[in-house]
């Protein structure tokens, strides 16, 4: 395993403990799109199912269970524990439109169509546009506080550390995933303009995010 390997999956895990923190201690979920949380359960469910069948390393089932708990760590908080704090009303994205497209495009485009290989491609889409209710939810708001902000941008790090990953295995392997490296370049490119105000008005004022609406 490489290091842009590990720095991108320290940076997926250290995006899902800064959530979490986010929402215990603050004993609130404003700003969080439960819906990005159950596209992110949904992708994770879809893509470790082979836990049950699969084991390929400790480091690797670990990661995995971690991922799944806290997601759905995550969702139960959203909408049981601190309920009464989501932003339901700014939170109205319509998830089918990216889990239907994501479906089609899993049985249209992929590498074979055993089941756990239409799950694996299935989540590889819909990961590439689940940060969309997000985005849209702090479009809606015009603003995020400083920790979701350090939140959405290590989950960025994390898609964008993996085009590096990609990257060193063509090199060194001779590896290359059509279906991945597309979906991952998607998903980083609708991060872009967030890492702008991100670098420009959280980093240099050291304050929450405002949009341009």
């Amino acid at each position: 395993m490489n290091v842009f390997r590990i720095a991108a999956d320290m940076s997926h895990l250290l995006a899902i403990i800064i959530l979490l923190l986010k929402i215990w201690k603050s004993r609130s979920c404003s700003g969080i799109s439960a819906r990005s949380q159950i596209l992110f359960a949904v992708v994770f469910t879809a893509r470790y199912l082979d836990l049950f069948t699969t084991y390929i390393s400790l480091y690797n089932t670990f990661m995995k269970i971690t991922f799944l708990v806290a997601t759905y760590a995550t969702v139960y908080l959203m909408f049981f524990k601190f309920r009464s704090t989501y932003m339901r009303e700014s939170d109205t994205f319509r998830i089918e439109l990216l889990i239907i497209p994501s479906v089609v495009l899993a049985f249209v485009i992929n590498h074979d169509y055993a089941p756990f290989e239409l799950l694996w491609t299935f989540s590889i889409y819909l990961e590439a546009v689940a940060i969309l209710p997000q985005l849209f939810l702090l479009q809606s708001t015009g603003s995020a506080e400083v920790i979701t902000a350090h939140y959405l941008f290590a989950l960025g790090s994390y898609r964008a550390l993996y085009i590096f990953n990609w990257i060193y295995r063509y090199y060194t392997e001779d590896y290359f995933d059509p279906i991945v490296v597309v979906a991952g370049i998607v998903q980083t490119v609708l991060y872009a303009d967030f890492f702008y105000l991100y670098v420009t008005r959280v980093v240099n004022t050291r304050k929450g995010l405002e949009l341009p609406i």
